[in-house]
């Protein structure tokens, strides 16, 4: 699931019956604008600390299950791949 999260759309889902966790319950895709902007401002937090010249260096995409469902997380990298993200670690899969 890889679309952003609208408010409007989440109430007609929610009065039309739809699912608020699961593959295709409307929730997912907060979680992962949250999860995502999260990490962003992580990185940002430690790259402004770095005292050795670094910047961003794209993103990966890994798959994460969650209570409300599965979803592709893009997670944000550094140059120098010294950045270590705390709310989704390296390697986890499982978000609770």
């Amino acid at each position: 699931m890889n679309k952003d999260f609208d408010l409007e759309q989440a109430i007609k889902a929610l009065q039309s019956g739809q699912d608020l966790t699961g593959k295709d319950g409307f929730l997912t895709p907060l979680i992962k604008q949250i999860t995502e902007a999260a990490l962003k401002a992580e990185l940002e937090q430690h790259l402004e600390g770095d005292e050795q010249p670094n910047r961003k260096n794209g993103s990966s995409k890994k798959t994460i299950k969650s209570s409300v469902g599965t979803f592709e997380l893009d997670t944000p990298r550094d140059r120098s791949g010294t950045f270590e993200p705390q709310l989704v670690k390296k390697n986890q899969t499982k978000l609770t």
